[in-house]
């Protein structure tokens, strides 16, 4: 008899509805011509009220959203720009983009986010921004974070790329310093496939940000009359499209989101040998990730914790490297001692695990996760 295939589970994955796919089969056969970006406009003015900023730029990636962000505001050479080591690399690579210099900050304990404490350590006088990231879902203490940058004459911008629907005692995710940025892409909450989004309640940044864009074309411009030389940065009708269906259907998704991460919980909260998500007084975690970092006792790392789960069909994520152990950064001044400046993110790095996150996500499935990692656990400790 051939064996039973047991079903992989994967770390994530989109909830998509018929309302999505009659939304963009409405953009593929009608937004063209003088309807050409409806559901651009649509998609925008819908998501700034969501988050409460003035104005939104619907955009190819929360790359080019954070790029940007950064050349409108005229961050350049021998300029700095903070950035927390834990974050994937596209936190930081508009930095280079630009001429200036990445700066790397260790993170909270408990959050995994910047602090003011950890930002306070490395801002110095040529320090021009600072990109704050919602790590899988959480929010930093945005309260000092803001009045620090404030005081120092310091633009913040808030990389919420993985946190739509988390909110800071009211606030919503996104709703942060001179510009908020959001990604898209196929695994994150609300997706677009690919695609990314630019917030902000300045009217000139704003501006400067559509001009950039569109290869430097004032705004309104059909003569095609170039002012300077500027970007390609443009979401498509068909992207906006499901992204607006998506937005309208957020509390669900950021619901689903919350009791995934509940499961997880009610499974694992009480195994001393590891920890999950932290959500802090005033603070809504959407969870876009769970996470797990394993005890420091139970001397497991990543790569072995992944290996066993992949054996059981089962796909997982390792925790982000700092960013300052990336080969892309060897050259960088700064980075041989980094693991000594930026102890924590240095210590949870190798210890954390993504587990499976996606939208298919069932509570027999969470179980089987759960199983595997407690089999893993309680291997480990016989061991030691």
């Amino acid at each position: 008899m051939a064996k039973a295939t047991i079903e992989r589970i994967p770390v994530s994955g989109p909830w998509i509805t018929e309302k999505e796919i009659a939304y963009v089969g409405d953009a593929v056969a009608n937004a063209w011509y003088a309807n050409a970006n409806v559901y651009n406009r649509r998609f925008e003015a819908a998501f700034a009220s969501y988050v409460k900023r003035a104005h939104a730029l619907s955009l190819p990636s929360c790359t080019s959203a954070i790029h940007l962000a950064l050349a409108g505001l005229g961050v350049g050479p021998d300029d700095e720009v903070v950035v927390p080591e834990a974050t994937w690399i596209a936190s930081a690579a508009p930095i280079s983009y630009v001429g200036a210099t990445p700066v790397f900050a260790d993170v909270d304990p408990a959050s995994w986010c910047l602090s003011a404490e950890t930002l306070r350590r490395v801002l110095t006088p040529r320090t021009k921004a600072v990109i704050a990231v919602n790590l899988y879902g959480n929010l930093p203490d945005y309260e000092p974070l803001e009045r620090l940058c404030q005081d120092r004459g310091v633009a913040l911008i808030e990389d919420a790329a993985e946190s739509i629907g988390s909110e800071y005692h009211g606030r919503k995710a996104g709703s942060f310093g001179r510009a908020s940025v959001f990604s898209f892409h196929g695994s994150k909450t609300l997706t677009t496939g690919e695609g990314g989004i630019l917030l902000t309640d300045d009217d000139a940044l704003f501006d400067r940000c559509t001009v950039l864009s569109d290869h430097g074309r004032a705004r309104g411009d059909t003569f095609f009359f170039n002012q300077e030389v500027g970007f390609k940065y443009k979401m498509s009708s068909m992207q906006a499209a499901l992204g607006l269906a998506q937005l309208e259907r957020v509390g669900k998704l950021v619901a689903r989101k919350r009791e995934i991460f509940g499961w997880y919980r009610d499974q694992l909260g009480e195994d001393a040998r590891l920890t999950l998500n932290a959500e802090a007084p005033g603070v809504v975690n959407t969870y876009w990730m769970v996470t797990a970092i394993f005890n420091r006792s139970t001397g497991l790392e990543k790569w072995r914790v992944l290996a066993e789960l992949a054996a059981a069909g089962i796909d997982g994520r390792p925790f982000f490297h700092p960013l300052s152990s990336l080969p892309a950064y060897a050259t960088l001044a700064g980075t041989a001692d980094a693991a000594a400046r930026n102890p924590v993110a240095y210590d949870l790095a190798p210890r954390g695990v993504n587990l499976p996150s996606g939208f298919n996500m069932t509570p027999d499935l969470v179980a089987r996760v759960c199983d595997c990692l407690r089999e893993l656990l309680q291997s480990a400790t016989q061991r030691r």
